[in-house]
């Protein structure tokens, strides 16, 4: 069983901003495997359902992104899934937009959700997918927290879509083949 968790914000005032990624990613695998996400346990919105042929959980917390943790340990701790089968996606501001990267495992870097996931877990050792968000100019971001939780264009948002669809194929390939080698496939 895998557990795969999107972070995010509440999407009613959040969505399409660069911070909800992780979400966007859960709602086209949701689509795609009718898989609906909608319960709510754990400070969280989910849904169960097989990809490539295994069960899983796909889960949205609601607990806002700086919290994100308070909902994936107890997922984690009541179905009892192993930490090489959590898969968490996420927003990353050093990567390019459109750009998608696997890695399996490593620090939280300065993203508060995934600094919230690696302490409640008590590990680094998971997998995680990071759908980048930076500007592919290079430019500094000046006002960090305006970047990512400002709602962005029609245009800007196609751009991000090209990384939500290459983050929706990296949960199939990890499930199907491996993280190592949809590591080599993907990255």
């Amino acid at each position: 069983m895998y557990l795969i968790v999107g972070l995010g914000n509440p999407e009613d005032v959040y969505s399409k901003t660069r911070h909800n990624m992780g979400f966007d990613v859960i709602n086209k695998l949701s689509k795609e495997f009718d898989i609906k996400v909608e319960k709510e346990k754990f400070d969280s919105l989910y849904g169960t359902g097989i990809i490539e042929g295994e069960k899983v959980i796909l889960v949205k917390p609601q607990t806002y992104m700086n919290n994100s943790g308070e909902a994936v340990k107890p997922f984690a701790d009541f179905y009892k899934i192993e930490k090489q089968n959590i898969i968490v996606i996420y927003d990353d501001i050093d990567i390019c937009t459109g750009i998608t990267k696997i890695r399996m495992k490593g620090g939280p870097g300065t993203h508060n959700g995934m600094k919230s996931v690696v302490s409640e877990l008590g590990t680094t050792e998971f997998p995680r997918i990071r759908i980048g968000t930076g500007p592919k100019d290079g430019k500094k971001i000046i006002d960090l927290i305006g970047y990512v939780i400002n709602k962005v264009n029609d245009e800007e948002y196609k751009k991000l879509e090209e990384g939500i669809d290459k983050g929706v194929q990296a949960v199939k390939e990890i499930i199907s083949i491996g993280i190592e080698k949809a590591m080599s496939k993907l990255n």
